[in-house]
């Protein structure tokens, strides 16, 4: 008796079938992955911010309550006189005591200064507003916009 070892093509076929339903099912989740990286960033942009803004403010503070700029690793960072953490209508402000902003462009807006996700579906539902407070001490707000679950907008 020749026996052969192998498989038959039916074996194969139904194999290939099953695995293209698999996939069929499976794309979608691995699709969703650049959105949930995007969020991930927006999440970390703005604990980045806080702690550049927190930073900013304790040399200010160090320096004696006076100077219209800081310096932070060789870069001056323009203070509001007021509060004392970095303005939020320049370049020169929170954006610069930032070491990179990678992935996303920022901006002054409306109100404060905004960091936009790059490729987002909607740049105003995908980002991080710093909004200087008005009093003395008083600390910035910042404001995360992630409409990642809510609307798909964040992709």
């Amino acid at each position: 008796m020749n026996r052969q070892s192998g498989f038959t093509l039916i074996e194969l076929i139904t194999v290939i079938v099953i695995l293209g339903i698999l996939s069929a099912f499976a794309l979608p989740r691995f699709a969703g992955l650049e959105s949930d990286a995007r969020s991930a960033a927006i999440d970390g942009l703005s604990g980045s911010v806080r702690s550049a803004a927190a930073l900013s403010h304790s040399m200010w503070l160090a320096a004696g309550n006076k100077p219209s700029t800081v310096t932070m690793e060789g870069q001056a960072i323009s203070m509001d006189a007021t509060t004392g953490y970095p303005v939020d209508n320049a370049a020169t402000g929170i954006a610069r005591s930032l070491s990179s902003v990678d992935g996303f462009n920022s901006a002054a807006g409306a109100a404060g200064w905004q960091f936009t996700a790059v490729g987002a579906a909607t740049a105003t539902s995908c980002m991080v507003s710093y909004v200087i407070g008005v009093s003395a001490g008083e600390p910035p707000t910042i404001t995360v916009t992630n409409n990642h679950n809510n609307s798909g907008d964040c992709q």
